[in-house]
């Protein structure tokens, strides 16, 4: 697995990871967020324009180049992502705004690379912590997000960014379940 910049070729396998990581939600009661949209292509590829899109990528199969089906040159192999993340300023900080994981490579630490890679990137560009917003009560959410480093955010601690985002997931109906801002210092 390495991480790497996502390609503005692949953005629609990145809708197909967010789907396909989604579908948990559904085991927990909470079947809107498993059927929700993942971002659109044109959103996805802001991101990855702007530098703010990476992807886990696994080495693509080995190919068979006697197979003429088989697209991909076996030379010149090409790696696939399993799994994206992609990040905005917000108020000085860099601000999760998703990250995705495909069910075939949970629990392998994907998620948590691709956040140390963008801790990292923090630190390079001199940029203090890392934000999210996150369901407070889902196992693979902001549990998950502790063990990552990162810690809940107070109402009084919010930024103004913060208070954005969480208007605009209001908006979009999020708030049925609770949620919470986080952040980790780098």
């Amino acid at each position: 697995m390495r991480i790497r910049a996502a390609r503005i070729g692949e953005l629609a396998v990145l809708q197909d990871i967010e789907r396909a990581a989604g579908r948990c939600f559904r085991e927990i009661g909470m079947a809107e967020i498993a059927d929700d949209d993942p971002l659109p292509l044109g959103e996805l590829a802001r991101y990855q324009r702007a530098g703010l899109a990476w992807v886990a990528a696994a080495a693509a199969a080995p190919t068979d180049p006697t197979d003429p089906a088989d697209p991909t040159d076996p030379a010149d192999p090409a790696d696939r992502p399993v799994a994206y993340l992609i990040a905005e300023p917000v108020d000085g900080n860099l601000h999760v705004e998703q990250v995705s994981v495909h069910p075939d490579f949970a629990r392998r630490g994907v998620g948590r690379s691709l956040l140390d890679h963008l801790a990292r990137r923090a630190v390079a560009d001199g940029v203090p912590a890392l934000t999210l917003t996150t369901f407070a009560y889902v196992p693979w959410n902001a549990p998950y997000y502790v063990r990552c480093g990162f810690r809940r955010l107070d109402e009084s601690a919010l930024t103004p960014g913060l208070y954005a985002i969480r208007e605009r997931e209001a908006a979009h109906r999020l708030d049925r379940w609770p949620r919470m801002c986080m952040r980790r210092d780098v």
